[in-house]
Parts: structure tokens; sequence; C-alpha cells
């Protein structure tokens, strides 16, 4: 500020310079100043920089963050590790307790879209959500197609679990199927059959016998984590509040999810991880969503940080944030019978065809003690295993996100069905996520960079450089009005162009000498011919030549 400062004096003292003999300058310059004040204080009052950025946020076709959103050009991974059973006949024998050893990471690359987007009347727009993974050879720890672990049948144990609760023909029918069909409930498989889909007898005959309860043939978990087929969103456009723009109102025609009830299946105002609230405060909350959570996850404010160059907020899930009610009241709606899981662990089975699939942060971190000590192999590490979001607040976008989430079977009384008896009452791992992006693109960055660290200042810069231009030319207007209006004293008939006679006749002041200097010898002869002698005397020659002289 004080280098345009100075800048801005030594443009008036040029003009000054340049135009000090012109009144028709001084006017030119009280009209710049009167404009330079009037857009100094039209730019304070109206905050163009504002105006300008949140059209930037606004979802309208072609918007540009409406077109991240659509379309988000980063680097998005899914990253999976499986916990393979290292100890399988051992643990069938009833030797020993199961051990596993996590195997991975296999890594897919995730390309997110927003398709068939509609924008409707009441501020909103409507789009089918995608989510393509594409294996990445080059980050994975191996081969998924060719690596061959242990693992458990989860079309046996979820099958299992369903019918513990039926008549007793019904468990008798189930027996006699899995005693002819030799079915075994550990299993050799490759990764990708595990998370993609692996052919099962009895997946096979339910999808022929049930088709409305298991509506495919193959059964894998990333497979049915990842099936957004017919799903649509709405979210708003900022049309009515543009700090809302990006967040969901409703998720397939509700904002409210059907598996729970009042506050804990309420996802208004969440966000599926491409945009947040827009001009974020650092008491403020999020609120995160995505369908294979099946849950919102609140999100809290843990750091303030900058990251390539942008302010930004590190957001993580609140202490005991995977409670169903053991210890937070609210939260006992996340439990839907009266024996509620353990602490650390989400029954998300309303969300996976009712098979008895529970959520958990990686390694049973933050979980009961109990779990970790049913299986021989969990080493949880916050910095490897916790969540984070890291969000420009001004924005809402994402600069870096690690949303990390384990796949678990939570059994139940399941002794009585054929060949599972070892899992009764069994918790067990079948594989954590990371959906991960480390970054945003090098333009991206520079792009936000100008728009939230550059464009301020500038706007700024400008808006008080015309303040102070403006009362500067008024300045030296007023300085040169009061001069012309303050009466003259001891000014001399012979000052030149800047003498003035405010108080003389001006009949007399049209008469005003010029300047000797300005005069040649002969007209000076007739000049005090015309003064000195009268008209009818003649000075004497040598007279004249003593005056001249």
């Amino acid at each position: 500020m004080l280098f345009l400062y100075v800048y801005a004096v030594r443009i008036y003292g040029f003009l000054m310079h340049r135009m000090i003999l012109s009144d028709r300058c001084y006017s030119i310059l009280a009209i710049l100043g009167v404009i330079f004040l009037s857009g100094g204080f039209f730019m304070l009052a109206t905050d163009p920089y504002n105006f300008f950025f949140n059209q930037r946020i606004l979802f309208v076709p072609g918007g540009e963050i409406f077109e991240l959103w659509r379309a988000p050009p980063v680097d998005l991974y899914l990253r999976v590790w499986v916990f393979n059973i290292t100890n399988h006949e051992e643990f069938l024998a009833g030797n020993e307790k199961m051990k596993v050893v996590e195997v991975g990471p296999y890594v897919y690359r995730e390309l997110m879209t927003h398709e068939n987007v509609t924008f409707n009347e009441n501020g909103t727009v409507s789009a089918n959500p995608r989510h393509i993974l594409e294996f990445v050879p080059e980050q994975s720890v191996s081969d998924h197609e060719t690596d061959r672990l242990i693992l458990p049948n989860i079309a046996l144990l979820s099958i299992a679990d369903v019918v513990s609760t039926g008549s007793y023909l019904t468990k008798l029918g189930l027996n006699l199927l899995i005693r002819q069909t030799k079915t075994q409930p550990l299993v050799e498989m490759s990764p990708k059959e595990f998370m993609f889909g692996y052919s099962s007898t009895l997946m096979t005959l339910g999808n022929k016998l049930l088709p409305h309860w298991i509506n495919f043939e193959k059964l894998g978990l990333i497979d049915r984590m990842y099936n957004f087929e017919g799903d649509y969103e709405t979210v708003y456009t900022g049309a009515n509040d543009i700090n809302a723009a990006g967040l969901i109102e409703t998720y397939n025609g509700a904002p409210q999810m059907p598996q729970w009830e009042g506050r804990c299946g309420n996802i208004a105002n969440s966000s599926d991880g491409t945009k947040f609230r827009s001009n974020i405060q650092p008491n403020e909350t999020q609120k995160f969503f995505r369908k294979s959570v099946c849950r919102p996850q609140t999100l809290m404010m843990t750091n303030h940080t900058i990251q390539s160059g942008l302010e930004a907020f590190v957001y993580k899930f609140p202490a005991n944030a995977m409670d169903n009610g053991i210890v937070d009241s609210e939260n006992a709606c996340f439990c839907r019978t009266k024996q509620c899981l353990r602490r650390g662990l989400l029954d998300v089975r309303q969300c996976y065809y009712g098979f008895p699939i529970a959520l958990s942060y990686p390694h049973f971190l933050d979980s009961d003690d109990s779990l970790r000590n049913e299986v021989e192999g969990y080493t949880p590490d916050r910095r490897a295993h916790e969540t984070y979001f890291v969000v420009q607040p001004k924005s809402g976008l994402p600069l870096e996100v690690a949303v990390r989430f384990q796949i678990n079977m939570s059994l139940g009384k399941i002794g009585n069905v054929a060949n599972v008896r070892q899992f009764e009452d069994m918790v067990i791992p079948l594989l954590w996520t990371e959906i991960r992006m480390y970054h945003l693109p090098d333009d991206l960055v520079w792009k936000f960079f100008t728009y939230l660290n550059i464009l301020p200042h500038l706007v700024a810069s400008i808006t008080y450089a015309l303040i102070i231009g403006g009362i500067l030319g008024l300045t030296v207007w007023t300085c040169k009005y009061c001069k012309r209006t303050r009466p003259s004293q001891g000014v001399s008939w012979l000052d030149g162009d800047d003498y003035e006679t405010p108080r003389m006749d001006k009949k007399f002041a049209d008469y005003r000498p010029t300047k000797r200097s300005s005069m040649s010898p002969k007209e000076l002869e007739v000049y005090y011919n015309s003064l000195v002698a009268p008209n009818d005397q003649d000075l004497e020659p040598n007279e004249y030549n003593e005056m001249i002289v």
C-alpha cells in the first residue's frame, strides 16, 4: 500500500508540474478525483472480489467448480489390503485361534463422475453418480489376479448367519445343501475374485430362488460396495445459499437413509467428498456421506495449515464416531436391536443385502480391545489408519483426502449350521480400504492460488489506490481554488501572466502593460515618448540618448 501511495503522489506531482498553468487541467483533476473516490468506495461497498469468486462456486452449466464436481480431474485411488488367513487348517481343527496377515495394497484408480445432469427449478441439480475402478499394477503390491490367498467364504457365512434364526426345517435344508456341495468356510482364491466376485453354488441358487434378495450370481465385496446402479443424488446449486453449493439435498429422492432413524440417517447437507461447504468458519463441523459407508459421518476441525500454498482446514472423525449408544446415548439409533455390536463396530447389514457386514476403523483402531484379542495379526496405527480431509475453507474444495474403513463379518449363533461351528460369535476381518487423493493437479492449484491469494490483494490495492488518488485529486483542486479566491497583496503591475486585478475596474484592467523585455528598442522609444513628452514637445537628442542609456 505504501508503494501505491508513493506512486500516486509521483503521478499527481507530474500532473501538477505539467498542468500548473492550466485552469482546465485542475477541473479535469477534480472530476477524476470524484470519479476515483466514488469508484473506490463503490468497490468497498459491493466487494467485487466476492461476487467474482461466488460466480466460480455457483453450480451452473459450464461453471468452474460445477465442472470439477461433475467430472473431477483428480487422481483418486482406491487402495485395498486383504486379510490373508495363515493357519486355516489349525483354526478349523479348533487347535488355534485365527491368525491373519494383511496383503496389499492393491490399487485401483477411481474414475468418479456425475452423469445425466439435470438442473431443477428449486435451486438444485440431480445426477447419477458413477465410480469406475481401473487396476493400477505399478502401484500395487502384486498382481490381483495371480496371487492366491486363503479367505472367508462370504456366501456361506452370510447365509449361515441369516438362516441361523430361521426354523428347524430351513436350517436342515441348508445343512443338506452345504454337505452335498462340500462348501467350505475358508477357500483359496485371488484378491480379484474376493473383491469383484467369485462363483458360489449358494449364490447361484440364491439368485435363482430369491432374485429380489440376491440379484447377482457372483459375490465380491468391492463389487457390492461400488454398486451405484440406479442411484441418483440431488445437490444444491448455491442459487439460494452460495455456501451450500455441492452439498447433498437428497439421495435416491430422500434426505433420510431408510436404514436408520432420526439423526443417524439424516444425510441432508452432507458432502460426497468432491465439494464441501464454502466459506467455512473454523468452528463449523462438516458432514461426509458415501453409500459404501452406509451412514453420514460428522467431521471436526483439528488443525489449520497451509497446503500447496493454499489455506486449509484439517478434518477428522470425532472421538467415538463409531459409537452405537454405548458411550453417547444420542448414537443409540445406530443400534438396531437390543444386542448392540461392540464399541467400534457399525452394523451395516441393511446396506448389504442383510449379510452380517460390520464396519470399523482399520485394525480395529479405537475399538473394543476384545475385537483385537479374537484374531491375531492386528497392528493399529493412528497415522496409517485414521481418516482425514484437508479442505480449502473459502472454496470448499478438498486438497487431500484419506478415507479409511475396514469391512468385517459380525457373526451370530451359527454353531448349528454345517461346517461353520468355529465361527460362532466371531468378528472376522475381511479387508480394509483407503480412498485416497494425494493432491490437486498443479494447474488447478495454480488457478485457485491466483483466485485465493492474488486476486483479493489485487482488488484491495486497486480499491485503496482509487480512494487515495481521489483524495489527492480533490485536495490539489481545493488548494488551487482557495488560492484563486484569496485577495491579492503586493502584486506588481509587471508580475507577468499570474498577475490578477480582482478589485480594479475592468476597463482599466484591459490596459495592463506588457513586459519590457518583450519590446524592441524602437518600441521602447515610442513607448517612452508617449509617456514622458507631451504631444507638442520634442526632446533634445542628447537628453533622449541619456534617457535611453
